[in-house]
């Protein structure tokens, strides 16, 4: 029914609304690439299937051309030029049902709408909004924005930190010989006391970039970063290790060393994102384990 994007701005009114209409066409807008898509407004708002959207608004490559432009500024004329070209560009195609004769009703329902709501979106401004999305980088290229730097963690543990730190801690006890749960059981321990705020650090560092994901690439991004990752130390996880620090240790120093080229976070990553990326792993995935079971 001539609706290619509808926008409903008003939640709890879904009388207001904003059509798209979209043409992919290989030359600027003219007058008579329009006509048939304004009469099926006016035919099925007539018809009471919507209702008069707040705004109309055309998508176009090549936007719309100087003739087009200038009637857009001029409502009557559009309306008055309408009604001339019905016979021959709307009322044999609005349905494949049969003609729409433009009767004296529905003449009287196109005269009461306001022309004033047809314009276009030239295509510099349609990519100017389109920079404002997560779905730029991806469609068009041209580099991800400056990271901003990462909050350094709180001097108490968080929450959403509980697993991974239980399993660093499983990791310290397999390899002591006896068991710590919490920092203090290590903190007078150099090799595992700066191993734990390090962990910390880039547990921090890779959860910045998942929130510089969010907001610059498309919903899923970071969980594809992620599963290249674990594809990566799926082997070593397997493999037999001494204890389980050391297998946490052989599995980050792989991390580092990983080819992810391909992946367009990758130019705005630090080396202690990939740490911080196991971690993430070691929190949310049951096979990502530091002592073997």
């Amino acid at each position: 029914m001539g609706r290619d994007v509808i926008a409903s701005p008003v939640e709890d009114d879904a009388s207001v609304w904003d059509n798209y209409q979209c043409k992919h066409y290989d030359h600027p807008l003219m007058p008579s690439d329009i006509w048939l898509e304004l009469g099926k407004l006016v035919y099925y708002t007539y018809l009471g299937k919507f209702t008069v959207p707040r705004a109309y608004r055309f998508v176009a490559p090549q936007g719309a051309g100087s003739t087009l432009s200038k009637l857009f500024n001029k409502p009557a004329e559009m309306k008055t030029k309408l009604i001339e070209s019905w016979d021959a560009k709307c009322r044999p195609s609005i349905t494949r049902t049969g003609d729409v004769p433009l009767t004296d009703e529905l003449k009287a329902h196109l005269n009461s709408i306001d022309f004033s709501i047809f314009g276009y979106i030239p295509p510099l401004r349609l990519i100017d909004e389109h920079r404002t999305t997560t779905w730029h980088i991806a469609r068009f290229g041209g580099g991800l924005p400056p990271r901003p730097d990462f909050t350094t963690p709180p001097a108490e543990p968080a929450s959403n930190e509980a697993v991974y730190l239980r399993k660093l801690f499983e990791a310290y006890s397999d390899a002591r010989g006896t068991a710590a749960s919490r920092f203090a059981d290590i903190s007078t321990e150099q090799q595992y006391s700066s191993h734990y705020s390090d962990s910390r650090l880039e547990f921090y560092s890779a959860e910045s970039l998942r929130g510089f994901s969010r907001d610059t690439l498309p919903s899923g991004s970071f969980e594809q970063l992620q599963n290249e990752i674990h594809a990566g130390i799926r082997d070593t996880l397997r493999e037999t290790h001494p204890h389980g620090f050391q297998r946490l240790l052989a599995v980050v120093r792989l991390a580092r060393m990983l080819q992810l080229t391909s992946h367009p976070l990758v130019p705005r990553m630090h080396i202690r994102d990939r740490g911080g990326v196991c971690h993430q792993l070691a929190n949310d995935r049951t096979d990502v384990e530091w002592v073997q079971r």
